[in-house]
């Protein structure tokens, strides 16, 4: 077996567990000599449900073929989002694109999904279970998963923050428990 053909089965094995959700479907018209030309537009998100996801966006003449470009743009735009314990954000976020504005808040565990229309396929194929999101400026699906995906992009997991560092991650939260002991102290 040659590696070209060991990395396209890998390929295969990773695409087979990703879920795409169908965001949004917009009928477009190009107008000609003869009246106008029909086409449509789709927005698709896609995700493994354990922190990886994309969107995408594609156009054609019929539904399906749009749809099936915009799945293929979604799993070239892949991007890793760290969670904390497999369910929830590490920390909140706002993020931006345009007139969109969009706040990300971590949850408890049991708070479920709560967030409008496009933001909530996003964190059902992300694999996200509990977080608090709202969207401010603009209620276009585009704008809104692109301001979430920039807000994605500012975030940090603690292992990130401890490599930037260069501590281990026990230190970035032991001197955190540390200093709040020791100004308890200083104040009795």
């Amino acid at each position: 077996m040659s590696k070209i053909e060991k990395q396209d089965k890998k390929i295969n094995k990773d695409e087979a567990d990703l879920i795409d959700k169908l965001v949004g479907i917009n009928r477009v018209a190009k107008v000609v000599k003869g009246g106008r030309r029909f086409g449509f537009a789709a927005l698709v998100v896609v995700g493994d449900q354990r922190g990886k996801v994309g969107f995408g966006t594609g156009k054609a003449k019929e539904v399906p073929e749009a749809i099936k470009k915009a799945t293929e743009d979604a799993k070239k735009n892949m991007l890793r989002v760290p969670l904390k314990e497999g369910r929830t954000l590490h920390h909140d976020m706002k993020g931006h694109f345009g007139a969109g504005k969009v706040v990300l808040r971590t949850a408890p565990s049991g708070t479920g999904i709560i967030a409008g229309g496009p933001m909530r396929a996003v964190f059902e194929t992300l694999g996200v279970q509990d977080v608090v999101a709202k969207s401010i400026g603009t209620s276009n699906p585009h704008n809104m998963i692109k301001a979430t995906f920039d807000a994605f992009a500012s975030m940090n997991s603690p292992r990130n923050v401890a490599s930037k560092r260069g501590r281990k991650v026990a230190e970035i939260f032991g001197n955190k428990l540390n200093s709040d002991t020791n100004s308890n102290a200083n104040v009795s």
